[in-house]
């Protein structure tokens, strides 16, 4: 067995043509850019690129293997030296059982089924050529054929406020829009982690994934898991996830739920922190919309007698990637790499002695901290990231 670092849900923003595939995303993060800063610069072994059903980028992935740049494993999966790419797909749920948009995450083996996925999307789908477009159709519809293809099926940043399960306040229970045993995990999302989540009782027996949903490159490994696993593989991943033949999700990494975006409830437009009343609208700037923060949220869900322990799950890691440390930069970013080869290395397993060799001693304190937990911080909310103090 071996221990490996995996995030499984990262955007395509170009395809090499040009052609936009998630909108919102930094042009930069083309197919061989994301694998590129994945495997080598990050030091992640296992990515999930979650836009793949797009036909264009099945196009450059095809092309990819026929130059041997990537390779299909035997058990699923797509290898380039020394990392593997799951194929996914995120998609947006809106049928007549929930009452808000849901995002979800649907992984499959092999290129020829997401081939199929993607056909199969075309008389269900208004554009197939963009990520996290809407579904038209039932949910337990999109999960039984997941199923169909020996895939995965997770529910997407469960919490945020925006497009997922719990977030808008509206749904009380995933078994009002799924199929609850055709759920294979539960992503996270910035702003919570497994203490917090643990606080809804119907996600006991749900492997919790923490992923970067990366936008740009940098954000590649915001949040991400260690798995211990035989191989690189597709079915290596399923069977971690499962927990089955001795390979398991061994840890859990992302940012202190405080340093999230939508932590706490505030106005989006004054960053003003709300504590009490149901208001819509900004008491104080009398303009900006209230989000509802993430803790919040989580309160209202939270069944007090069926709280499940997170005793038996993975260690939760509070860690501040490197780019949120004040005073490292991308140049200092760059020489960190070219000493120690990959962020997971500094983050991980470099002595505050080597570091020293690069750093400044109050850069190198952080990092430590960090490892420890014992960072102090600026609570995020309503779309602000929180800060280090």
């Amino acid at each position: 067995m071996e221990r490996i670092f995996a995030d499984f849900h990262i955007h395509l923003g170009n395809t090499l043509s040009g052609n936009p595939v998630k909108i919102s995303a930094s042009k930069n993060l083309t197919l061989p850019n994301v694998l590129e800063t994945s495997f080598h610069d990050k030091g992640i072994q296992m990515v999930g690129i979650i836009d793949c059903h797009v036909p264009e980028v099945i196009y450059e992935l095809e092309q990819m293997m026929e130059k041997g740049e990537l390779t299909e494993h035997r058990e699923g999966g797509l290898i380039q030296e020394n990392g593997c790419l799951i194929l996914g797909s995120e998609i947006e749920i809106y049928d007549e059982n929930c009452r808000g948009p849901i995002h979800v995450l649907v992984f499959l083996p092999y290129l020829r089924s997401m081939k199929h996925f993607s056909n199969w999307l075309v008389e269900r789908m208004t554009n197939r050529n963009l990520s996290s477009q809407r579904f038209y159709g039932e949910a337990a519809e999109l999960q039984k054929k997941t199923k169909e293809l020996d895939g995965l099926f997770v529910i997407a940043h469960a919490f945020t406020p925006f497009k997922s399960l719990y977030g808008k306040g509206v749904e009380k229970s995933l078994v009002e829009v799924f199929q609850p045993e055709e759920i294979d995990a539960i992503e996270l999302g910035l702003s919570c982690d497994t203490r917090m989540a643990g606080h809804v009782g119907e996600l006991e027996g749900y492997p919790f994934l923490s992923n970067s949903d990366a936008h740009s490159l940098e954000k590649i490994g915001r949040e991400y898991q260690s798995l211990e696993v035989k191989e690189l593989s597709f079915r290596e991943f399923s069977l971690a996830l499962k927990g089955l033949e001795g390979r398991n999700i061994t840890g859990n990494y992302g940012l202190h739920p405080q340093l999230g975006k939508y932590f706490r409830t505030c106005c989006a437009k004054c960053g003003t922190l709300i504590t009490s009343g149901e208001s819509i609208t900004c008491p104080h700037c009398k303009k900006g919309r209230i989000v509802k923060g993430v803790s919040n949220r989580i309160n209202e869900l939270s069944d007090s007698d069926k709280r499940n322990s997170i005793s038996t799950r993975p260690p939760y890691t509070h860690h501040v990637p490197l780019e949120f440390i004040p005073g490292i930069g991308p140049r200092m970013l760059n020489k960190l790499r070219e000493r120690f080869g990959t962020d997971m290395e500094v983050i991980h397993f470099v002595s505050d002695e080597n570091l020293l060799e690069v750093l400044p001693a109050r850069l190198v304190d952080k990092i430590i901290d960090s490892r420890n937990g014992n960072l102090s911080l600026k609570e995020g909310g309503g779309g602000r990231y929180g800060k280090l103090d």
